[in-house]
Parts: C-alpha cells; sequence; structure tokens
C-alpha cells in the first residue's frame, strides 16, 4: 500500500469528479491554460489519485494539464458488484476519462496494477494516446515470489471484512504512519469495491503478457522505476524496457511509489520524454 507523505491538497490542484459514458469518476486535475497536452494517471492496486497529487503542480509548471483519478472502484470512485472490472474494461475506464478531460490524443501513465490497465488501454484505444509510461510496474502477473500473500489476500476478501483485511495490511508496513495518515489510509481502503479489489488482487496473479502488442502501437514508451522497488523484480521490469525498445530510468533512494516517496524527482525525471513528445 503506498502511503502519501501529506494529504494537503497543493495549490493549482483541483478535487473533482469526470463525468464519463461509463460513470463518474474522482479526479484531482492540474489544468493548465493553453496547455502542450494533458497527462493522466491510474494508479494501482489499493491506490488512489492520491499517489500523485503531489507530482501534479510539477507536471502543471512544465505546462502539461494533468489528471490523477481513482479507478472504478477504487475509494471515491463508486462502482457496483455487477461492473466491468477485466483488464480491457478498467482500460475503456481510462479511454472514457481521457476523452473527458482532452479533446487530442494524452500521455498515459499506470502505476504498478494500472500499469497492466494502461497496456490494455493503449492496445484496445491505440488513437486516444500520445505516449505510454510505465512506473514500477511489469509486463504481466506478479512472479512466483509474490503471489502466495495475494491469493491469501484473495480468498480474505471472500470471508473477512475489508476492515480486518486492512488491519493485516497495515501490520506489514516497515514504516508506521502519522495517525493523520492511518486514517486517511484505513478510510480509503474501507471505502474500495471488495469485488474490485478482489478483481484486481486476481488480475495481479493472472495477467497475460502483452508486450509484445504494445510495442506494435508504435507508441513512445517510458520505462521507471524506484531503485528499492519491492514489486516486480527489477530485471523483469528491465527487460520489458528493452522488449518497448528503451532503457529504463531508475529512480535512485525510491521505492515502490515514486509519487508519494519523491514527486519532485519523479516529474524531473519524466518530463524530459514528456517535452521530446
Amino acid at each position: 500500500m503506498s502511503m502519501p507523505r501529506t494529504l494537503t491538497i497543493p495549490a493549482g490542484v483541483e478535487a473533482t469528479r469526470i463525468e464519463t459514458e461509463r460513470g463518474s469518476f474522482a479526479a484531482h486535475i492540474a489544468p493548465v491554460p493553453d496547455a502542450r497536452s494533458h497527462v493522466l494517471l491510474v494508479p494501482g492496486w489499493t491506490g488512489s489519485k492520491e499517489d500523485f497529487t503531489q507530482v501534479l503542480p510539477h507536471l502543471a509548471e512544465a505546462g502539461f494539464s494533468a489528471t490523477a483519478y481513482d479507478q472504478r472502484g477504487q475509494f471515491e470512485t463508486p462502482a457496483d458488484a455487477g461492473d466491468d472490472f477485466s483488464l480491457p474494461g478498467l482500460a475503456a475506464d481510462a479511454a472514457a476519462v481521457a476523452w473527458a478531460v482532452a479533446d487530442g490524443p494524452v500521455h498515459l501513465l499506470g502505476h504498478s496494477f494500472g500499469g497492466l490497465v494502461a497496456q490494455n488501454a493503449v492496445i484496445e484505444h491505440p488513437g486516444r494516446w500520445r505516449s505510454l509510461s510505465l512506473l514500477c510496474t511489469g509486463p504481466a502477473a506478479l512472479g512466483d515470489s509474490d503471489v502466495r500473500p495475494l491469493r491469501r489476500i484473495v480468498e480474505a476478501l471472500d470471508t473477512m471484512p475489508l476492515a480486518e483485511v486492512h488491519r493485516v495490511l497495515s501490520a506489514s508496513l516497515a514504516t508506521p504512519p502519522t495517525p493523520e495518515i492511518a486514517d486517511f489510509m484505513r478510510h480509503k481502503f474501507l471505502s474500495n469495491s471488495p469485488t474490485s479489489l478482489r478483481a484486481m488482487t486476481r488480475h495481479l496473479l493472472e495477467a497475460p503478457d502483452r508486450i509484445a502488442e504494445v510495442a506494435a502501437t508504435g507508441l513512445p514508451v517510458w520505462v521507471g522505476y524506484g531503485a528499492k522497488d519491492d514489486a516486480w523484480p527489477l530485471e523483469v521490469q528491465g527487460d520489458m524496457a528493452r522488449r518497448l525498445g528503451t532503457a529504463p530510468v531508475v529512480l535512485p533512494g525510491l521505492g515502490h511509489s515514486p509519487g508519494v516517496e519523491g514527486p519532485a524527482a519523479l516529474a524531473a525525471a519524466w518530463l524530459e520524454f514528456l517535452t521530446a513528445h
């Protein structure tokens, strides 16, 4: 679980809802008049728009309008049990949000599980995007070393209330959050749709490798990860970058959630790519 360092929304960032043909999505947006282009950021498993809130001002300062949103069933975006939580379905949500916030193609970034959604989005909706950025994510489901805890979470979601699942996950945090942050993280987790969270967890266990299809789109691609990332193995992420025709950007001192751990460093490492495309 990503842990924000602050809950303050920076100047120039607005909390809003984005109305689309696929429903209403909670978002944080940093609008820029006469922007170079628009950037859309997709959060990961148990994540939310807050994973990118502190990054948005850096993008806006560089001339990019930027939007981060809660995926279907995450935090402040509602979901029904019968909604489409497949990877193509979540990718269609990303495309719908992109259509709602910008007239032309947008830059798309997916973090962690959001990277799997972003890969499907560029494959299924290729004309919607200006570029693809993959942050701390992999080409497919997590490797064997990571699946046992996820399988236990899937089983727990069938039998335990979200509050108990959150208690177990929180106990594994290396650094305890402040009381204010702990309250926010608990509220955010308990606001998730159990059906959505179960589906996203299964995708982390079962998602196929579609990197060849991503490469075939011809989109410019950026791949980055924290030097201390502990989700997909770094060699797997590096190999994915090479398959996509690029070199990975390693973010020194950062782990699996650069958007909250080092938003300025992430933006600085990423903006060269965005401005080039």
